[in-house]
């Protein structure tokens, strides 16, 4: 896997995305309450762009009549048939023992060390004084 510099924190405020092409694949980055996570952006039902869906949470009830709403934004909805998947870890709530959209480890990194590598991004030598999202692919 390689490092790659896809945004600085900045870009992606908390309850946000961006969606973001690593290596020829389309990535969606979620930044939830300064967490990042990213996620392959085709639902693996059909292929619906993941970074359109809707963010919502999870509706939980112990009794008939009682509910309670838990996790919000932390679900994603895919916005062709409403499949929904845990932001954190790509897993279905349709079939979680079967279906999952692939995730990919995301960093925050000092603008430092991201000079020092061994982050590739297509840029040319600079000062970095903000910290940037990194996916690793």
């Amino acid at each position: 896997m390689s490092k790659h510099v896809v945004a600085t924190v900045a870009e992606i405020p908390p309850g946000k995305r961006k969606l973001v092409t690593v290596r020829g694949r389309p990535i969606a980055v979620f930044n939830l309450g300064g967490e990042f996570f990213g996620l392959f952006n085709r639902c693996p039902h059909q292929g619906g762009p993941m970074c359109e869906g809707v963010l919502t949470g999870l509706i939980q009830s112990d009794d008939p009549g009682r509910y309670q709403y838990s996790r919000a934004g932390e679900i994603l909805r895919c916005p062709w048939h409403g499949w929904e998947f845990d932001v954190r870890t790509g897993q279905s709530f349709c079939d979680p023992s079967k279906i999952s959209v692939r995730s990919y480890p995301v960093e925050v990194a000092p603008g430092q060390r991201v000079v020092q590598g061994p982050y590739v991004a297509e840029t040319v030598p600079v000062t970095v004084e903000e910290q940037y999202v990194v996916v690793d692919v």
